[in-house]
């Protein structure tokens, strides 16, 4: 996305102004690089990074689990608990997708979330729903 810093600030200064209880947003990047998604240490370091870039706090331990007997949905999914309240996603081995959420009652730059996201695993793009929990 192009200027994703103004969306970003005008995002935060609404969350600001109308006191929710948090923000959730889900990201589903596209055609992402299969080693790196299915690599339970790759994404173990994304979830590091990406609570690093949000300066947010882990609560325990990356959860990354491999199932599914269905093609289609067979993949990690992943959880991390983190102090504002958690980070988790899915991964699509078939597909080359990957959907994450991002739940806080901390406010956090959506889009710098997301393109992180997309650079990290490679993904030829990503589409964002932001929501404020009231």
């Amino acid at each position: 996305m192009e200027n994703f810093q103004e969306e970003d600030k005008k995002i935060i200064e609404k969350y600001k102004a109308e006191n929710p209880w948090g923000m959730s947003i889900c990201v589903d990047l596209k055609n992402c690089d299969s080693e790196k998604m299915k690599d339970a240490e790759k994404v173990k370091e994304f979830v590091d990074k990406l609570v690093n870039l949000l300066k947010m706090r882990k609560f325990g331990e990356t959860t990354v689990v491999d199932f599914g007997d269905n093609p289609r949905v067979t993949g990690f999914s992943m959880t991390q608990l983190i102090e504002t309240s958690l980070i988790s996603g899915h991964f699509a081995n078939n597909s080359k997708a990957i959907y994450l959420d991002i739940f806080s009652c901390k406010e956090y730059p959506p889009y710098q979330a997301a393109e992180f996201c997309k650079e990290f695993f490679g993904a030829s793009s990503y589409d964002i729903k932001v929501n404020f929990r009231h």
